[in-house]
């Protein structure tokens, strides 16, 4: 099962990448619970740590596909370097902020300013491999990896975070994430082999990606995803919390990584014959009806096989999603479309966590999952009506052999 990574991985200059865009992405899972962990330390309100991530967590989203346009145009060493140099600025200026008893609202601008301005790692060695391996067999075990080892982050992260903001100074989660976000994305930046050519006026004058009218399709589908997620993550939470054991709310939420994880490494390795957007739908569909018994289960140690097997749909989603992204957006806007999906999975998360906390106070966490199914019921009935917009041209295919993989 792991051939196809370590023949991915054996790709000239792809190791020294992989691990730089790990340090890179990995505060993208430390950033926001950082925050409120120090605000929460320093001013004893939850709440305004919260809505402080918030906002952060949205300028990302928002700022998102503007710096892929950027990286289109320009390169992504020329838009990285300026960004990651205003990043420092303002997390430095934020944990002064914070320290300081700077005016609330100097909390919102630091915040904001240093989320649109995080490194978007994780979009440009999605990227990164397009252009090393577009048209062979390999990409999309490249992108499955990527999904992976987002899994992985969003399970070592939040770990990292809490460890070092409650054993030692609340100031030590927030300086670690911001150092490695730094660190990572120059160490990525210095990748210079591995960087695919900027498409210049190309990319500039050319429309922007997301009016691929498939684009967004897939806007929508992220967008789902993103509810999903942000709604398992906060009902799993009042799950627990209402069966008196809260101590087993982390374990509930890593058995959703480690299904969605153990799913990818498989989805990548398999040598798919069907057509790539009838693979979405029939993932959309099982993770509608996999959410299902969510919301009957009142025993937490049955609750845990179910979130497993919940998460198995997460990363095949994810990967059908940014491959099609790939193969039908023009190929000087292919980092201003995974930007975009990555708008909408941020979106999604604050929209199904807002829902979801409404739910959940005024009816209970087991009501809450029907978000979850909502979510994927809506994205599976947007992809049934939306497959001839996801139909591949055969021309955007490099070989012929994929033809028969992702188009039919």
């Amino acid at each position: 099962m792991l051939s196809p990574y370590l023949h991915v991985l054996r790709t000239p200059h792809a190791l020294p990448m992989v691990l730089a865009a790990f340090i890179g992405r990995l505060p993208l899972s430390m950033v926001g619970l950082g925050c409120v962990l120090l605000i929460a330390d320093e001013t004893g309100s939850y709440g305004l740590g919260g809505t402080v991530a918030a906002a952060g967590a949205v300028t990302t989203a928002l700022a998102g596909p503007v710096l892929g346009r950027l990286a289109d145009t320009f390169g992504q060493r020329r838009t990285l370097l300026p960004v990651i140099a205003l990043f420092a600025a303002a997390g430095a200026l934020f944990l002064t902020a914070v320290k300081d008893d700077w005016p609330r609202w100097t909390f919102f601008v630091t915040a904001g300013v240093a989320g649109a301005c995080i490194p978007p790692v994780a979009s440009m060695i999605r990227v990164r491999w397009t252009h090393l391996l577009r048209g062979t067999s390999r990409l999309p075990a490249a992108l499955a990896m990527e999904s992976v080892v987002d899994e992985m982050v969003f399970i070592v992260g939040p770990v990292l975070v809490t460890f070092l903001s409650t054993t030692g100074h609340a100031t030590s989660g927030v300086v670690t994430a911001f150092t490695l976000a730094v660190v990572g994305a120059l160490l990525f930046a210095a990748q210079g082999r591995t960087e695919p050519p900027p498409h210049g006026h190309e990319a500039r004058r050319g429309p922007s990606a997301i009016r691929t009218p498939g684009l967004r399709v897939l806007f929508v589908v992220g967008a789902a995803v993103g509810s999903i997620l942000g709604t398992l993550e906060i009902a799993l939470v009042a799950f627990a919390d209402e069966a008196g054991v809260m101590g087993l709310s982390g374990v509930l939420i890593a058995g959703l990584a480690v299904g969605s994880m153990v799913s990818g490494i498989g989805w990548g390795a398999v040598h798919w014959r069907h057509p790539l957007r009838h693979r979405l739908l029939v993932v959309l569909v099982v993770l509608t009806v996999l959410s299902v018994p969510l919301t009957l289960i009142s025993n937490v140690w049955l609750m845990i096989p179910f979130v497993v097997l919940a998460g198995v749909a997460v990363s095949p989603s994810l990967i059908s999603s940014f491959t099609l992204a790939e193969l039908i957006v023009p190929k000087s806007a292919v980092t201003e479309a995974f930007t975009w999906i990555g708008t909408a999975l941020g979106l999604g998360v604050a929209v199904g966590t807002s829902i979801a906390g409404k739910i959940v106070d005024t009816v209970s966490a087991n009501a809450a999952f029907l978000v979850a199914t909502a979510s994927a019921g809506i994205a599976a009935v947007v992809v049934v009506a939306a497959q001839r917009l996801l139909h591949v041209p055969a021309e955007n295919l490099a070989e012929p052999a994929l033809a028969g993989e992702v188009t039919g």
